[in-house]
C-alpha cells in the first residue's frame, strides 16, 4: 500500500534501491545531498546535481526537466552517510524561461517507488510561496534501517540559501556551478511516473477526498489536481493517514485474522483496492426538480464506506461551488475597476454627467454579476444542504456528532470503524452548511490540541485558563470518541498531567476506569510512562524487522496505544522531550499515537528542536478557527471541534458502557 505522506511524516523502506520520481509541471533542478548523522553536508563532493550526476548509490539527472527520476542505492552508501535529501530548485536566471517561484506553479509531487514502479510513498508538497528551492524528502538511516520523511522545508533564497542551511561552506559557489551546468544543457523530459489514483471527472461515484489540511499555511491557488492529497494525508488523508488514494480505500467485510503467530499488522483490516460495486440509485425526480439527495449515494464495499465517499464527495462540491463563486466575484470586481479607470482616464468624461453615467453602468454591472454569482452559489448550497440534512441523521456513532441520537443506542463495536469524526468544517460563504471532517484509522499522525491564542472569527476565548481548559475538555472527548469505536482491549489510553492542572476536565476519562493507569504526576510520572511507551515502540520495532512476533515477551499489549500529553512543557527535561519526540516520529507505525495539549508559544524555550514535531501533528483546536486549508482550491477552512453539548450525560454513558467492555475483555 502506497504511504501518501505529509509534511513531517515518515515511513519504512523495505527495499534498497529505490527511484524517486518527480512530477512538477514546470522545468525544475533536482539534486540530492549526502549528510552524515547530524545532517551536515562535508563539501562539494557530497551532492550529486547536474554538474557531478553521480555519487556512490546516487545518480540524478543532468537537465532541468518537468519530470525525473532520480536512482538511490542505499546498500551503496558509505558508512559515513546517514541521511539522503532530495532538493527541488526553479533554474536561476540563464538555466530558462519560467517561473521564479513555487507559489506560482502547481504542488510538485515526488514519489519513492521500487524499480519495478511500484509506489512506496508520495508527497504532494503544498504551502510554497515565494520560495524557489525546497528540500522535497529526506531518506535517513534509523537504528540499522532507512526511512523517508516529507520535509518540504523551503528557501526563498534558491539553492544558496538552502545549501547554506545544510551545513555547505561552498554553498554560493555551488549553486553558481549548479546554475551554469543547467544553463548548458538542454531541457528534456522522461517518461512521466505512474499517475495518481485518478478523480476522472470527479463525479460523486468515484469521489475521493479533495484536501489534506495543511497545518499552519496556506497552499497556492492554482488549477485543481486531477489527483489531489485526501485530508490529512492518509485518505484520508488526514492526518498522518491520508493523502491522496482512491475512495478511501474501500472497506468491506472484515477479513478472518489468523489465530496466532504472523507480524503485526497495524493497517485496516477492510481496506481493498479492487473496485466496489455501484452505489445505490435515487428514485428519479420530477421534471426540472433536482434529485433527491439519498444516504449512501457514493460507490463502496459497505453503507459505512458509502457514507465516508459521500461526505467527502458534499465536501469536493461545496469546495469547488465556492471557489466558482469567489472567482466570479472577483472578475467582477477587477471588471469594474478597469471600466472605472477608463472612464477616468479620459479628462473629457470628467465634465457634465457623462462620467457618472459611466461610474453607475460599471457599478450596475458589476451587481448583475455577482448577483449571479450569488445565485449559482445559493442553489448548489440548498442541494447540499439538504443532502447533508440526509445524510447526517444516517451516520454511525463513528462519523457522528455527539448530539446525534446514535448514541443513545451505543454499543461496544466488534470491528474497528474505516474512519472518525473530528469535527466539522465550514466557509464564510455557507455558514449554515456544516461539513464532518473524518480521519481515517488506524492513526498514522498525532494530534496537537492548542491551547494557545487561536484565530477564532469571533475572538472569543481571550482568557488563557479558560482556554487551556477548553483544549483538555477538546482532547478528552477526541479520546473518548477514539475508544468508542474500538472494539474492547483494541484500544488504550495513557495521560500525562505534570501539576494535575487537567484534574478536572479529565475527569470523564478517570471517573469511569477508561484509562491504563491513573494520570502520570510530577517529573517522575513523565520518565516512568515515556519510557515504558518508548520501550514498547522499540520491542515491537525489532519484532518486526527481525521478522519475530512470537518473539515479543508474553502478556504483550499490542492493541493501539494513545498518548495525551496535558501542560507541555512542565514536567519535561531535555530527555524526555526528545523520548516525545521519537514517539511521535517512531510511534505511529507500530500504533502508538500522541495527543499533545499544549502552547506553541509556550514551548518556544526549546528553540527548533521540537519545529519538526509541531509540524508532524494535526493542530487543532478547542474553538472555531479557520487555520485549516486544503491544497486543492486554497481554501482556509473553518475547523469546529466535536465539543459534548452542555449537560448531556452521553460522554459518562459511552465511556461507562466501554469500561464495562474493557473489564470483560481482561478476566
Amino acid at each position: 500500500m502506497t504511504a501518501e505522506l505529509v509534511r513531517g511524516q515518515n515511513h519504512p523502506l523495505s527495499q534498497s534501491r529505490l527511484e524517486i520520481r518527480i512530477s512538477a509541471g514546470t522545468p525544475i533542478v533536482a539534486a540530492a545531498a549526502l549528510g552524515d548523522e547530524n545532517g551536515r553536508i562535508h563539501g562539494t563532493q557530497w551532492v550529486a546535481h547536474p554538474g557531478a550526476p553521480t555519487q556512490p548509490g546516487l545518480e540524478v539527472p543532468r537537465q532541468a526537466a518537468a519530470d525525473h527520476r532520480l536512482a538511490v542505492d542505499l546498500d551503496a552508501m558509505t558508512d559515513a552517510v546517514h541521511r539522503v535529501s532530495v532538493l527541488l530548485a526553479l533554474p536561476a536566471a540563464g538555466g530558462g524561461p519560467g517561473p521564479t517561484r513555487f507559489g506560482a506553479v502547481a504542488a510538485p509531487f515526488v514519489a519513492v517507488t521500487g524499480l519495478d514502479g511500484t509506489e512506496v510513498a508520495s508527497y504532494t508538497i503544498t504551502g510554497l510561496e515565494t520560495e524557489s528551492a525546497v528540500v522535497a524528502l529526506e531518506l535517513y538511516r534509523r537504528q540499522g534501517a532507512w526511512k523517508v520523511r516529507a520535509v518540504g522545508q523551503g528557501y526563498a533564497g534558491g539553492l544558496a540559501e538552502l545549501l547554506t542551511d545544510q551545513g555547505l561552506p561552498q554553498a554560493g559557489q555551488l549553486a553558481a556551478g549548479i546554475g551554469e551546468a543547467v544553463a548548458q544543457g538542454l531541457a528534456r523530459s522522461v517518461q512521466a511516473p505512474p499517475s495518481r489514483p485518478s478523480g476522472g471527472d470527479r463525479s460523486r461515484q468515484a469521489a475521493a477526498p479533495a484536501v489534506g489540511p495543511d497545518q499552519g499555511g496556506t497552499a497556492p491557488r492554482s488549477t485543481p489536481d486531477p489527483a489531489p492529497p485526501a485530508y490529512g494525508g492518509q485518505p484520508t488523508g488526514l492526518p498522518g493517514q491520508d493523502g491522496p488514494q482512491p475512495a478511501y480505500g474501500g472497506a468491506g467485510a472484515a477479513e478472518p485474522a489468523p489465530a496466532t503467530g504472523g507480524p503485526i499488522d497495524y493497517s485496516h483490516p477492510r481496506r481493498r483496492t479492487s473496485a466496489p460495486p455501484p452505489p445505490p440509485t435515487a428514485p428519479p425526480a420530477p421534471p426540472g426538480q433536482p434529485a433527491q439527495p439519498v444516504a449512501g449515494d457514493a460507490t463502496g464495499w459497505s453503507m459505512e464506506e458509502r457514507l465516508y465517499n459521500q461526505v467527502w464527495g458534499m465536501f469536493e462540491d461545496l469546495a469547488r461551488t465556492t471557489a466558482a463563486y469567489r472567482s466570479a466575484v472577483d472578475f467582477a470586481e477587477s471588471r469594474m475597476d478597469k471600466e472605472l479607470e477608463q472612464a477616468l482616464s479620459d479628462p473629457r468624461s470628467r465634465i457634465g454627467g457623462q462620467g457618472d453615467a459611466a461610474r453607475e453602468a460599471a457599478r450596475a454591472r458589476h451587481g448583475r454579476l455577482v448577483d449571479q454569482a450569488r445565485e449559482v452559489l445559493d442553489r448548489d448550497l440548498a442541494q447540499l444542504v439538504a443532502e447533508a440534512e440526509v445524510v447526517e441523521p444516517a451516520l454511525p456513532p463513528a462519523f457522528a456528532r455527539w448530539d446525534n441520537p446514535v448514541w443513545h443506542a451505543y454499543r461496544v463495536p466488534m470491528e474497528i470503524p474505516m474512519a472518525l469524526r473530528l469535527g466539522d468544517l465550514s466557509l464564510p460563504e455557507a455558514d449554515r452548511l456544516r461539513i464532518p471532517m473524518l480521519l481515517r484509522l488506524p492513526l498514522e499522525r498525532g494530534l496537537w490540541i492548542d491551547s494557545g491564542r487561536t484565530g477564532s472569527p469571533d475572538g472569543s476565548f481571550t482568557d488563557s485558563h479558560d482556554m487551556r481548559h477548553l483544549a483538555v475538555e477538546t482532547a478528552v472527548a477526541h479520546a473518548a470518541r477514539l475508544l468508542a469505536v474500538h472494539p474492547a482491549g483494541e484500544f488504550t489510553v495513557h495521560v500525562i498531567d505534570p501539576a494535575g492542572s487537567g484534574a478536572r476536565a479529565l475527569a470523564p476519562l478517570t471517573r469511569t476506569g477508561v484509562l491504563a493507569a491513573p494520570p502520570a504526576l510530577g517529573a517522575a510520572g513523565v520518565a516512568d510512562v515515556l519510557g515504558r511507551l518508548t520501550q514498547r515502540v522499540d520491542l515491537v520495532q525489532m519484532a518486526l524487522r527481525g521478522g519475530a512476533p512470537d518473539a515479543l515477551p508474553p502478556g504483550f499489549d499490542t492493541s493501539q496505544q494513545l498518548l495525551i500529553v496535558n501542560d507541555f512543557p512542565h514536567g519535561f527535561d531535555d530527555r524526555a522531550v526528545n523520548q516525545l519526540r521519537y514517539l511521535a516520529d517512531e510511534g505511529p507505525s507500530v500504533g502508538v499515537h500522541l495527543m499533545m495539549v499544549a502552547d506553541r508559544e509556550e514551548s518556544a524555550g526549546y528553540g527548533p528542536l521540537l519545529d519538526p514535531l509541531w509540524r508532524s501533528l494535526l493542530r487543532l483546536t478547542p474553538v472555531a478557527d479557520d487555520h485549516l486549508a486544503d491544497p486543492w482550491v486554497g481554501h482556509a477552512w473553518t475547523y469546529e471541534p466535536p465539543l459534548v453539548p452542555p449537560g448531556s450525560q452521553v460522554l459518562h454513558q459511552v465511556l461507562t458502557q466501554v469500561a464495562a467492555a474493557r473489564r470483560a475483555w481482561n478476566r
